[in-house]
């Protein structure tokens, strides 16, 4: 018998793939918002021809890789460990024989899978189509990105899940979460390259996670940077931050004040 772990990645993936509307509606977003970001961005570079080494090709790829990976790394709407908190029903999920971070990390990785194929692979084939993409030189690369992106997504949910266990002082996480979803696109790079940013931008942000979330694994599939170092980092940042939510878990649990029940 399987292990509950792997059996969530797959109820992850099976959930919402069986969405696929949503998905479908959220892959003609991304391609709408490509278009204007990738005619932004090569106006911008008509001008200069260059800018922190970005040339066309390199840029219209940040943009189209961005837009395919908003859908995996999910930066935003993830509220249901806030929303169980504070109805009380988070004692079931606490008194079943699992780790509730390890359990919901498999579920988002389910979820991460899916959205690999419905919401990443179309933006990048539409690009493809119509732009010059920056492909990878070197065959190692595809396996340092198939590393790359399942640790953006580890961290993008420590962080999701700090911020939702915020409810177990807070009651309401939706404060926390509001600013998480105004900023992050700004501090991870996919608004615009981090490079671009001024220097003391650069500096700040990398003593921060933000950069493991879009702009490390664009650089690993741009080759720019060395990527082994870029995964390392990703690598620190996840375990970081899975140990840090296991803290809050552990103290939120013990002050856990179960309403409405």
């Amino acid at each position: 018998m399987l292990a509950p772990y792997p059996q969530l990645v797959r109820a992850g993936y099976r959930r919402h793939a069986s969405y696929w509307q949503a998905s479908l509606g959220g892959v003609t977003a991304n391609v709408v918002f490509g278009l204007l970001r990738g005619a932004i961005l090569i106006a911008v570079l008509a001008q200069r021809g260059s800018v922190a080494g970005y040339d066309t090709a390199v840029a219209v790829t940040y943009v189209w890789l961005g837009q395919g990976l908003i859908g995996v790394v999910l930066l935003w709407g993830d509220t249901e460990l806030s929303q169980r908190i504070r109805t009380g029903d988070v004692v079931i999920d606490l008194s079943r024989p699992w780790n509730l971070q390890a359990a919901m990390l498999a579920t988002d990785l389910g979820r991460a899978g899916h959205a690999i194929g419905a919401r990443l692979l179309p933006p990048m084939a539409f690009g493809a189509l119509f732009f010059p993409l920056r492909w990878p030189e070197h065959p190692i690369t595809w396996i340092l990105i198939a590393a790359a992106v399942p640790l953006a997504v580890t961290v993008s949910f420590s962080i999701r899940f700090l911020l939702n266990a915020s409810a177990f002082w807070l009651l309401d996480a939706r404060g926390a979460l509001a600013v998480w979803g105004a900023t992050s696109g700004v501090l991870g790079g996919l608004v615009l390259p981090l490079s671009w940013y001024p220097s003391w931008a650069r500096a700040v942000l990398a003593w921060t996670p933000f950069p493991a979330l879009f702009q490390f694994p664009i650089d690993v599939f741009t080759e720019r940077g060395d990527a082994f170092t870029l995964i390392t980092k990703q690598l620190v940042w996840a375990a970081l931050l899975l140990a840090a939510g296991q803290v809050v878990l552990a103290r939120g649990t013990r002050r856990l004040v179960v309403q409405g029940g």
